[in-house]
């Protein structure tokens, strides 16, 4: 991609945010619950200087943010205070995970695959295809505690060259998989929505999440786990005008999820308990810190972060 073709995020068509620049979010009152996990702390501007910040992962045994600003087609980093780039190019990853050894799972959609990443940076693409024919983009991740890799798939990295290679779809349709690295073994898990986006699971691993973010839809959809197939669709949230991008859980099963110019915080039971407002459409968010209790959002052009009284699912 021609680099000179990239221009600001408030001037640019196609990046995610645009539409969105002069909306604001609705008011939330936020319930007593949320504000002992919030406690009066002030979000901060850790950085600022990304096109289309997204899929921000921790790894606690290197103390390491890692994030993606997908159309620059790099990879950052955030090591003691210090911001960096961790990897560029990235083969526009977008969305990014750990495995149960602290390796890096990507998303890539340049790739149209998923890849994992050493802590010296060595490189391999676990899985690539669906019966021999390429995926659309994957595009978000989540490894669950037996190693299986669920992954969303719509065709964003090949609309257009912004945020990967302009392509054809190959399958049809845009799935939610589950893929076994041990067994090298790909099942199709959601195959009805329309663009699948964020994924993760409750902390208990019985509840699926995923967010569909097709034309005119916006909805965050909760699935009971069975033997990993997803059961029972359940609509969350309407999160119109905006969307629910992407979101992670806390060790009590509170989901924490972009939504709009914040973050939406919802119960086990998927009540709206409390809203933290961004400066900026957010993308993503990921606990972590050595205590699990820092919140870090990528939101357009930066990464932000709160500390809390409360722990990510993944520190618990």
């Amino acid at each position: 991609m021609n680099k000179s073709k990239l221009i600001s995020a408030d001037q640019d068509p196609r990046n995610p945010s645009y539409k969105f620049k002069d909306m604001e979010n609705e008011e939330v009152e936020n319930s007593n619950k949320f504000n002992e996990y919030v406690n009066k702390n002030k979000v901060i501007k850790i950085f600022s200087g990304t096109l289309w910040a997204e899929g921000p992962a921790f790894i606690p045994h290197l103390n390491t943010l890692i994030w993606s600003d997908i159309p620059n087609n790099r990879m950052m980093k955030l090591v003691d205070g210090k911001v960096s780039e961790y990897k560029n190019p990235s083969n526009y990853c977008n969305g990014n995970t750990i495995d149960n050894s602290e390796n890096l799972i990507s998303c890539s959609h340049g790739g149209r695959c998923i890849y994992k990443t050493d802590d010296n940076l060595n490189t391999e693409i676990l899985i690539d295809n669906y019966l021999g024919k390429k995926f659309n983009s994957p595009n978000d991740v989540y490894v669950d505690s037996d190693d299986n890799i669920w992954f969303t798939d719509p065709p964003y990295g090949i609309l257009t060259d912004y945020e990967g290679y302009p392509g054809e779809q190959e399958y049809d349709g845009c799935y939610v998989f589950s893929y076994n690295p041990h067994l090298k073994e790909l099942n199709v898990v959601i195959k009805d929505l329309v663009r699948p986006n964020g994924i993760t699971m409750s902390s208990d691993e019985k509840k699926l999440y995923v967010a569909d973010t097709g034309e005119n839809i916006k909805h965050l959809y909760s699935y009971d786990l069975n033997d990993r197939k997803a059961l029972n669709k359940k609509k969350i949230y309407d999160f119109k005008p905006f969307f629910s991008d992407g979101f992670r859980c806390d060790k009590d099963g509170n989901i924490w999820t972009s939504a709009g110019k914040a973050i939406k915080c919802f119960n086990p039971s998927f009540d709206l308990i409390g809203q933290i407002k961004i400066p900026e459409l957010v993308s993503n968010c990921e606990f972590g810190g050595p205590d699990g209790n820092i919140l870090f959002i990528t939101a357009t052009t930066s990464l932000y972060s709160i500390e809390l009284n409360q722990q990510g699912a993944k520190f618990d």
